[in-house]
């Protein structure tokens, strides 16, 4: 609320009041709005006197400085408007990439699935027109970000390693939200080995890491296989996904994931072995990963089970022959589906 009162925000004011169900300000709201159109006259004048006595690159300036002020005031239809606009004016190809880079900023806030997918399409159209290395690095950043915010956390991985060394997107967020993120998506997609190459032994994410406690004890008590602190640190990762406004939507899948990564990391290692002795590596109870165990091996995501008689967790991991048979039929069937639809659409 407070930002709200500092930037002037009344179209957003408005919005939010809306969605939130809040009952106006009428007299915040009405101040608000007299600034707003006051200060929209004072760009509308600006833009007047560069078309009249200053050249083209003035006028798109001063169509640039109020496009902005009308996306921080959250006046979105407008702000999209006045960017297009803008857009039109603009000839050089990096001017061009930062109204995209705008845009796509515009979509993220407002979780616009629609206008990020385009501007980011647009911007890569450009780049390969011609952009340079700094803008090409921060399209990376952008599309990182959105493909972690949709759950493509493979995706994001990548580009997120590819721009660890060269990241200059502060107009997003800083270097250490970066690495968390970058941290959280390379645990859930990257095989063990590669995550070590990459992140247990990436300078750049180490010296960052000493700031943020949590994300280091969570990457290295997986890694080095302390799974009662993995749970500790997995539970203040919960806390920070939950109250992160790209990631609040995943934190559910997310932990379960990470939970089942854990339990598969401990059961590789062994052909059987007691519940005790899971239930002490994890600091729960048996009866805990009792239920836990019996979970994923019912849904198929650990391949062991459970002798409940001598307390015991056997592991029978299938071979790749049994697995590329398994998907063979699976495939198959699917197949056979379609076709017997296909067939009686035929038939009619």
């Amino acid at each position: 609320m407070d930002a709200i009162k500092t930037n002037e925000m009344a179209p957003f004011y408005e919005e939010v009041a809306q969605e939130l169900g809040w009952k106006k300000d009428e007299a915040l709201l009405s101040s608000m709005k007299a600034a707003n159109t006051e200060k929209l006259k004072q760009l509308d004048e600006a833009i007047e006197d560069a078309e009249k006595n200053l050249g083209e690159t003035e006028i798109r300036d001063s169509m640039l400085t109020k496009a902005e002020y009308l996306c921080r005031i959250g006046d979105k239809a407008s702000a999209l408007t006045e960017f297009r606009k803008t857009y039109d004016k603009t000839v050089a190809l990096g001017y061009r990439l930062d109204i995209v880079f705008h845009l796509i900023r515009m979509g993220l806030f407002y979780n616009d699935h629609d206008l990020i997918t385009k501007n980011i399409e647009k911007a890569q159209s450009l780049i390969d027109e011609g952009g340079d290395w700094d803008r090409r690095n921060r399209l990376k950043v952008y599309r990182g970000l959105y493909t972690m915010s949709i759950r493509d956390f493979k995706t994001a991985a990548g580009l997120f390693l590819d721009t660890i060394a060269t990241f200059t997107s502060y107009e997003l967020m800083d270097y250490q939200k970066f690495v968390t993120y970058t941290v959280l998506c390379c645990m859930i997609a990257l095989e063990r080995p590669k995550l070590r190459e990459k992140v247990v032994k990436g300078s750049e994410i180490l010296e960052v890491l000493h700031g943020l406690p949590d994300v280091r004890k969570f990457l290295f008590s997986l890694y080095n296989c302390h799974y009662s602190d993995f749970f500790i640190a997995l539970a203040s990762v919960e806390d920070l996904m939950k109250y992160d406004r790209l990631l609040a939507a995943h934190y559910s899948y997310y932990v379960r994931e990470m939970r089942i990564m854990a339990y598969a990391q401990l059961l590789e290692s062994y052909r059987s072995l007691t519940l005790d002795y899971m239930a002490k590596s994890f600091g729960v109870t048996v009866a805990f990963i009792d239920q836990e165990l019996s979970r994923f091996i019912a849904a198929g995501r650990l391949h062991c089970k459970i002798d409940k008689v001598g307390g015991i967790v056997e592991t029978n991991r299938p071979d790749s022959k049994n697995w590329q048979y398994q998907n063979c039929i699976k495939q198959g069937d699917i197949l056979l589906n379609r076709v017997q639809k296909l067939s009686r659409v035929i038939n009619i």
